[in-house]
């Protein structure tokens, strides 16, 4: 309510047009992400395609990668900036909103299947990374060799996931329809990279959009940067994966909402707080050691409530949505 106030009361100083440009920069900074990050997903997977990568590291790494990508553009432009509210916050934020809130609508959709590689691998693989973060930033700092750690750690789980898809296996339903969706698309090279590279400058400029406009309205609205970080921000960066599992859950692929998720949060937290930790060293103030442990209880109840019959009901997804919420007044 005070920082409501204070945003009238600033408002009534006749600055009433700042705010209304500020927010119009941060909604068209929001398309340009989600727009970017669409073609940029498109144009690696068409790249990959062509190149012979195999398409099962394509769905587990580019497309998550891919729609992750907002939330690299977004935390690391704001390290640059100095403001690591928005650095973590934006991260750590996107984690707690791709369980809580992206799987509770998605099952809301439709029931989510989650595969079994997903309960032994990938959803310890994302728990660890809550872990891992909260351990190297408990000494408030992401330093350069913390970095160095989650990149390393990254690039493992890559190989890892390359050396899983070479191994001679039964696929699974959620690989099959990733490979039958990047076969369709059937798009030469050169269109292929211009796609990319247009992505990118959308999610670049996107990202200077989200960041200034969204660090202005905090600082005239009394709003510090961790709630603008885990809140607005975290929301508009976590759109690719919104729509992405939505869409696949109408389509009757839910199963692939679960391995984009937590990939997603993976890549967050092991490349993009890493790289911007190496970059510069970000300050991880001591209020995310409570964001970052409730990032890892949100994997734990993914995990939970997938167990007993490898799926998220729709009640499962209602359970999730709430939970949001109360972390969202928790917060306020």
């Amino acid at each position: 309510m005070d920082s409501i106030l204070n945003l009238i009361g600033f408002a009534n100083f006749g600055t009433v047009w700042q705010i209304i440009l500020q927010v119009i920069i941060l909604v068209v900074g929001f398309a340009f992400l989600v727009k970017g990050a669409d073609w940029f997903v498109d144009g690696a997977a068409g790249i990959a395609t062509k190149f012979g990568i195999p398409q099962l590291v394509i769905g587990l790494t580019i497309v998550a990668m891919g729609t992750s990508a907002p939330e690299a553009a977004v935390s690391i432009t704001a390290a640059f900036d100095d403001n690591a509210g928005i650095t973590i916050g934006n991260v750590v934020g996107s984690n707690i909103l791709n369980i809580l809130i992206i799987l509770g609508i998605t099952a809301l959709v439709n029931p989510i299947k989650v595969q079994k590689s997903s309960q032994v691998i990938d959803i310890p693989v994302a728990f660890f990374a809550s872990v891992l973060l909260l351990i190297l930033g408990w000494d408030g700092n992401i330093s350069r060799l913390d970095g160095i750690i989650m990149l390393v750690i990254f690039v493992a789980y890559l190989v890892y996931l390359f050396w899983d898809a070479k191994r001679p296996k039964k696929l699974d339903s959620s690989t099959e329809v990733a490979e039958e969706n990047v076969e369709t698309k059937n798009v030469s090279l050169p269109k292929s990279l211009f796609f990319t590279v247009i992505g990118l400058v959308l999610i670049v400029a996107g990202s200077n959009c989200v960041v200034e406009s969204a660090t202005f309205i905090a600082e005239k609205a009394g709003l510090s940067q961790r709630f603008i970080g885990l809140t607005i921000v975290a929301l508009g960066t976590s759109l690719p994966e919104l729509f992405t599992s939505v869409t696949a859950a109408m389509k009757k692929n839910s199963d692939i909402a679960v391995g984009n998720i937590v990939g997603s949060n993976i890549f967050n937290i092991f490349f993009i707080v890493g790289l911007s930790g190496l970059i510069i060293p970000v300050p991880f103030e001591p209020l995310f050691r409570f964001d970052t442990i409730i990032s890892g209880v949100a994997v734990l109840i993914l995990l939970l409530f997938s167990l007993p019959k490898k799926r998220l009901s729709r009640l499962t997804g209602i359970i999730f949505l709430i939970c949001y919420a109360v972390y969202f007044y928790m917060i306020w």
